[in-house]
């Protein structure tokens, strides 16, 4: 008898536990619910607790130690994390992405994940960003490097064919066979800036300077930058402007090998979107003449910080360039970079930005500019 009323008295509270429990799941589930709305969602992701401001990146195939590009962007969003609290996994995050088939995916990912703001790093994402934004209209995006026009996604662009035309001035004063070269990732209008402000920079010195131009067609060939790099070298070109992303990875190393063999010979790498000093050093040498800075990691923290301020600029075209200090020259290397190149980067970079020299964004453009010294 003892035992029926033991478990009677058992039945009874289980049942009042499981009903105490339904209603508890229920109120949860109706907060979590409101916490997705027009702000991005916000809530339900396991990076971000409920009402927090989030923010991913998906990077290009070049991933996110590439030296260069992407390690710039995930900079600029590790800035932003620690201003405000965050780091990896707790409101900041990245998707690397190992193949172009990859992009829609990482981006996907992270939508389902609620992060209220998403980067595509590169203009090769431009494609998935528009058509996963286009999904999602309740979710922020930004496209570095190429313009998404979705009310949405807020277009990040860079004045890169002005600092190149400052490393090219470098180049220039630097060369001592007057013949210089470049090596472009993928060809297209993006890296065609580049290699325009390049041609015209280094011809503003001298137009006798042969440039030498040739493309990877990738951005993640590290080999193919090397044998690029070997060739132009054994040519006579004493100085090398990569805009490669990874694939200029290459391009030091050729660099250093030659170096290494003949300490005396003058072979230069001019780096990109980041200060590259670093990747030039072999013991005590250096083979970096300097870099041009593109400060993608200030654009990404410039953009993180107006969507959680409310301010986020959907469905604009943000520049930067030099007047923002968004694109420089690294002066790292203080023994190859004279007082006297030096000097005469920055009169040019008065020039330009003064408005007294128009730098050319594309080939064309270049070829005109070059006509008419």
């Amino acid at each position: 008898m003892k035992n029926r009323r033991f478990l009677l008295v058992f039945s009874l509270l289980l049942a009042i536990g499981m009903i105490l429990g339904a209603c508890g799941s229920s109120e949860g589930g109706s907060n979590e619910s409101e916490g997705s709305g027009s702000d991005g969602g916000n809530g339900n992701s396991e990076e971000a607790s409920e009402g927090d401001f989030s923010v991913a990146m998906v990077t290009d195939v070049g991933g996110i130690d590439d030296k260069s590009f992407n390690q710039s962007a995930w900079e600029g969003l590790q800035a932003f994390g620690e201003e405000n609290g965050m780091e990896k996994g707790q409101g900041i995050d990245y998707a690397q992405s190992a193949s172009d088939a990859d992009y829609n995916t990482n981006l996907n990912r992270l939508v389902r994940s609620d992060y209220n703001l998403i980067f595509g790093i590169g203009f090769l994402l431009a494609p998935a960003i528009e058509e996963v934004a286009d999904q999602n209209p309740e979710t922020n995006f930004s496209i570095v490097d190429s313009v998404v026009e979705k009310d949405n996604v807020a277009s990040i662009v860079f004045k890169e064919h002005q600092g190149s035309f400052l490393v090219g001035v470098a180049a220039a004063m630097k060369t001592e066979s007057d013949q210089v070269g470049f090596i472009g990732g993928v060809d297209s209008d993006l890296i065609n800036k580049f290699e325009a402000g390049f041609r015209a920079g280094v011809k503003s010195v001298n137009p006798d300077i042969e440039v030498k131009v040739q493309y990877a067609g990738a951005f993640d060939a590290p080999d193919d930058g090397k044998a690029i790099a070997s060739n132009m070298y054994s040519q006579g070109v004493d100085v090398i402007y990569h805009a490669s992303g990874g694939t200029g990875n290459g391009v030091f190393a050729q660099a250093k090998d030659l170096k290494q063999n003949d300490p005396d010979r003058n072979v230069w790498v001019i780096g990109v979107d980041r200060d590259q000093h670093e990747e030039g050093q072999i013991g005590d040498m250096n083979v970096t003449l300097t870099s041009m800075v593109k400060r993608v990691d200030i654009a990404v923290q410039d953009i993180s910080t107006k969507a959680m301020n409310g301010e986020f600029p959907g469905g604009e075209v943000v520049e930067y360039g030099l007047e923002d200090d968004a694109i420089s020259v690294a002066t790292s290397n203080e023994e190859a970079m004279t007082d006297e190149i030096k000097t005469a980067v920055e009169d040019w970079k008065q020039k330009i930005v003064d408005g007294d020299v128009e730098v050319p964004s594309t080939q064309d453009e270049a070829k005109s500019f070059e006509d008419s010294l």
